[in-house]
């Protein structure tokens, strides 16, 4: 038996803002979100151009990857993604400043490769819990690690959405890398800041653990859910449940792209 990913993805530009500049995308071992900077020009090329290149890479890889540095190959598709911003920022002034969050899972064996910067955020369901696997690189998240704020007035102060670290033209990127052990039955969260600054983990738990929910109905619920909740900026979510294959049963699964990746590809 081997372990493979069966997953589902959705992004809405919510109830405030004019345009998604979120990007997503799945194939059958890459999950990748990416929430370009709001406040930044262009946030929506910037998010774009990075789930391209974490794409291409994953494409480039071969099947068994056993032997591949998956850190290595993952902080060299955000290197990429800075290179390319770099080179649009050059030509196009106006796109200058742009920059995004990433949170991908790379699938290989026993295990999924993780890497992560800013605030978006990952959470695996096992055994009825929920843990976040990322830590938000923001500057609230450091006032509460600092121990000067607890975490519920984090969930509200003004300032919870600037971050300390992002993929940006400004400096090569500084992600957090991991290994993450999989069984069967995991499931995991990749999600934007759309979606975890209006429902709490709680109300996570409670969709992610909901009987016979399968992904599709998972992302679609929690971006009723966070609309119904205001709406405040643009969601995208990935939910992938952990599966075991036949050693014979083709794993392959079309990419799928959501958000401004899917809306500046339809218009190319």
């Amino acid at each position: 038996m081997a372990l493979g990913l069966r997953s589902a993805i959705g992004s809405d530009v919510g109830r405030r803002r004019t345009s998604n500049q979120d990007s997503g995308a799945t194939t059958g071992r890459l999950l990748i979100v990416a929430d370009g900077m709001g406040g930044h020009a262009h946030g929506e090329i910037a998010s774009a151009v990075t789930v391209e290149a974490f794409t291409e890479m994953e494409a480039r890889l071969p099947q068994d990857l056993a032997d591949i540095d998956l850190a290595a190959e993952m902080t060299n598709a955000l290197v990429d993604a800075t290179d390319r911003l770099g080179e649009r920022a050059a030509a196009d002034p106006d796109t200058r400043g742009m920059g995004t969050t990433v949170v991908s899972l790379l699938l290989t064996g026993e295990q999924l490769a993780l890497a992560h910067i800013g605030d978006s955020r990952i959470y695996r369901l096992r055994g009825g819990e929920l843990d976040q696997l990322t830590h938000d690189h923001t500057m609230v998240q450091q006032l509460v690690d600092q121990g000067q704020i607890t975490l519920e007035e984090a969930a509200h102060h003004p300032r919870r959405s600037v971050l300390m670290r992002a993929l940006s033209t400004d400096h090569e990127p500084e992600p957090d890398l991991d290994r993450v052990d999989i069984l069967a039955g995991d499931r995991f969260l990749l999600c934007s800041d759309g979606v975890t600054a209006v429902l709490d983990d709680r109300t996570l738990l409670a969709e992610l653990s909901a009987a016979d929910a399968e992904p599709n109905d998972v992302v679609s619920r929690l971006i009723e859910l966070a609309n119904e909740g205001g709406g405040p900026d643009n969601i995208t979510a990935i939910v992938a449940d952990v599966v075991e294959y036949d050693d014979d049963q083709p794993r392959a699964q079309h990419l799928r792209v959501a958000g401004a990746a899917a809306e500046i590809a339809s218009t190319n």
